[in-house]
């Protein structure tokens, strides 16, 4: 199974998600794309993993700020696991930054997007991946956080497309769209 998880900032995806690969396995390995580059990061971060070693749940972490696609494409799920991937648009500002000054940024990073979709399509065990939504604000004011914003969204899309649920998280209230979504008959 493949679930997409999206909503705002602090919303509670990531305890939404924690909670629904509980519901889901045996034992859970969480991916997490975030670098600690400073001390706040660094207490969030220890934050997530405090909350998963309480959680009685025995979690797996890797800590992979890029190469999410090879990590699925070369592990072979055991049965009762489930992997949660926190946070793709993390993984997707790390991509931005890697490729920032190259005149071709944004054909490299969608190249990385669509191996991450292919990689999460042909995933043959269940995998949840939380992202946020960063599109319902201002425009931003530098051309950079425009193509980020851009990016994100597009990289949303093609990641709900493999996903069989994709729920939005709200005030801490999941909604499952894909049940919702309108359909052309």
């Amino acid at each position: 199974m493949r679930i997409l998880l999206t909503g705002g900032a602090r919303s509670g995806k990531s305890s939404f998600a924690e909670r629904y690969a509980i519901h889901l396995g045996r034992r859970g390995v969480y991916i997490a794309s975030a670098q600690p580059f400073d001390d706040e990061m660094a207490a969030r971060l220890a934050l997530h993993k405090q909350r998963r070693d309480e959680s009685g749940f025995p979690w797996t972490t890797v800590e992979e700020p890029l190469h999410i696609a090879d990590w699925l494409n070369g592990h072979k799920p055991e049965p009762g696991e489930a992997v949660l991937i926190d946070c793709l648009t993390l993984w997707l500002s790390n991509w931005v930054l890697r490729y920032e000054q190259e005149p071709d940024m944004e054909e490299r990073v969608s190249a990385q997007i669509e191996k991450l979709a292919e990689a999460v399509r042909s995933y043959e065990g269940d995998v949840l991946l939380v992202t946020n939504e960063v599109g319902s604000g201002i425009v931003p004011e530098y051309k950079l956080g425009r193509v980020y914003r851009d990016l994100a969204g597009r990289m949303n899309q093609r990641i709900a497309q493999t996903c069989g649920e994709v729920f939005l998280v709200t005030s801490g209230i999941p909604v499952e769209l894909k049940r919702l979504a309108f359909r052309f008959e």
